[in-house]
């Protein structure tokens, strides 16, 4: 069972009452280590004053602890001469009273290596023979029952994977100084994430392996899948001490860190970005009402083909990780379609119609690629669905509709196909025309049966912008990112002032976050009927989940 460890920096000592209130606050969180990072404390108080300041935030921390004090080499802000840094660390290790023993210290292994030079002649010598026998020193058993601190031999890289990331891990791993090996990197893309799990199931030592920023949240969350001695967390959204460092209550309320084992299938949302999604909150909750063990991410794939084929594909290869399915947002939802095509996977007949899709299901006893893979679009008959109610507030029906969809990506090609197949009359409009009438003619001349058991031609026409204001129009649906916050216009709005909404029309925004858009704001401000995203959401990702699921 992987550890989770509250990562708590401490600047001065008279920040220590704070710090220890912060522990306890986060041992309540499901924390059960916490690492104090001592950098300020060392860098402003003198060798004994130091030594003891952290003696006292081991002695009446609420939870084990981890000493560090770190490095300017590896992203630390210690000020200390380098092995005056480790001098402090060996003292705080061997600390007269056992309540002052801290369970670990963490130390980057390049201090300590052996055959190292060290060009610091404070202790003596100019090789690590003499830090090496200091550590050692310090942490030899001094009796049966008297606490020892363990070592953490780690190594960092804030600029991205070291190139020489495995030769470091095999040197920590053969090192008979370090009881626990660390290593963290800033991630380049998800699929570094990989590459972390893979070092885990090798390991021979007790292994932290962790990855930074936006791409690595990942490999905190699966620790446990994996067998990761532990992952850190912030125990608020500014305290973390490292980029793209969770909180406890993201970990173990969003993410329900403790429900993740070996056996756990592994879920997200694809887009860029992802930082906005709701899905994760959703599909986790809903995991936990099924009782289903699965987990539910962010996975941001920036945008281009190229990205997303490889990112996908090298999850769903991934013999360990156990991926299981996605939600798929903008700007892939044709990718989706291109993905699991080029796969020879299964697409169900609208998503193929549509050229896009929202939702992958991998199906782990598939013996095929066609058994294995299955894209379908859960956004078409959501829209459906809740613009038909919209509308029926009115006293009408789809069938006898003109609707304004506005966008020509892949949610526009659910939105407008779907309500297409219902009857609808419908116009795309796009900033670039010629986006819009390809849409328009790919939507264009499906034949199908309606309820009433009329013969129906789909037709979606292309739209020019000045035709927007021609009030002829009962419903505006926008399937553009303009609104979304940490979007590419998060203050516009897509309609223009001078179109005309009362409450005989129908505005739909298929942006949720946040609920309220300017788009909604201004709509309802002019007495239109409103529909914002979280309905459409909502209904899409009910779909997705029954499909998440299935008990295969």
């Amino acid at each position: 069972m992987s550890l989770l460890c509250v990562a708590i920096p401490v600047e001065a000592a008279e920040e220590i009452p704070v710090a220890i209130e912060r522990a306890a606050r986060a041992r309540v969180l499901g924390a059960r280590l916490v690492e104090w990072r001592c950098d300020g404390i060392a860098s402003r108080l003198e060798g004994a004053a130091a030594a003891e300041a952290i003696a006292r935030l081991v002695r009446e921390s609420a939870l084990p602890s981890i000493v560090t004090v770190r490095s300017a080499e590896e992203g630390g802000t210690c000020a200390l001469t380098e092995n005056a840094r480790i001098a402090l660390l060996a003292r705080v290790a061997r600390a007269s009273e056992a309540s002052d023993v801290p369970r670990m210290i963490d130390l980057e292994h390049a201090s300590f290596a052996e055959g190292a030079r060290n060009d610091d002649a404070s202790l003596g010598g100019t090789g690590n023979e003499v830090v090496r026998a200091l550590l050692a020193s310090a942490l030899m058993p001094r009796s049966e029952d008297a606490p020892t601190t363990k070592l953490i031999g780690s190594a960092h890289d804030f600029a991205g994977r070291p190139a020489d990331l495995l030769r470091r891990v095999a040197e920590m791993q053969a090192d008979p100084l370090v009881s626990i090996v660390k290593v963290a990197w800033m991630a380049r893309s998800i699929r570094d994430n990989l590459e972390v799990f893979d070092m885990l199931a090798s390991r021979s030592k007790p292994t932290i392996a962790l990855l930074m920023g936006e791409f690595g949240l990942m490999s905190r969350v699966l620790a446990p899948k994996f067998g990761g001695f532990l992952t850190f967390a912030a125990d608020a959204e500014t305290g973390g001490t490292a980029p793209g460092q969770p909180t406890l209550r993201e970990l173990r309320d969003l993410y329900r860190f403790g429900s993740i084992g070996p056996a756990t299938r592994v879920f997200g949302v694809i887009g860029w970005p992802v930082a906005h999604s709701r899905s994760p909150a959703y599909h986790n909750a809903r995991f936990t009402e099924a009782n289903y063990d699965g987990v539910y991410l962010p996975l941001p794939v920036p945008d281009a083909w190229e990205h997303f084929k490889a990112s996908l594909g090298a999850l769903v290869d991934h013999d360990r990780l156990d991926f299981a399915g996605a939600s798929v947002t903008i700007p892939h939802k044709e990718n989706l379609i291109r993905f699991v095509t080029e796969r020879g996977g299964t697409i169900d007949a609208h998503a193929a119609w549509l050229g896009a899709a929202n939702t992958l299901v991998v199906h782990p006893h598939g013996t095929t690629e066609k058994q294995r893979l299955f894209a379908t679009n859960t956004d078409m008959p959501a829209a459906v669905e809740v613009l038909s109610a919209a509308l029926a507030t009115r006293g009408r029906t789809l069938a006898s509709s003109r609707i304004a969809v506005l966008g020509a990506g892949g949610v526009a090609r659910a939105v407008a196909g779907g309500l297409a197949l219902a009857g609808a009359n419908v116009v795309v409009f796009n900033r670039t025309q010629a986006r819009a009438e390809a849409l328009a003619d790919a939507l264009s001349g499906k034949e199908i049966v309606l309820p009433d058991g009329r013969t129906h031609v789909t037709k979606v026409v292309a739209g020019r912008a000045d035709a927007l204001a021609c009030g002829c129009f009962h419903a505006f649906v926008n399937c553009t990112p303009v609104g979304m916050e940490g979007g590419p216009d998060p203050s516009g709005s897509p309609l223009p002032d001078d179109v005309h909404l009362d409450d005989s029309v129908v505005v739909m925004d298929t942006v949720y976050t946040p609920r309220d858009t300017p788009l909604v704001r201004e709509a309802r401000a002019r007495g239109a009927v409103v529909v914002d995203g979280e309905a459409m959401f909502l209904r899409q990702a009910a779909l997705q989940s029954a499909l998440f699921c299935s008990r295969w």
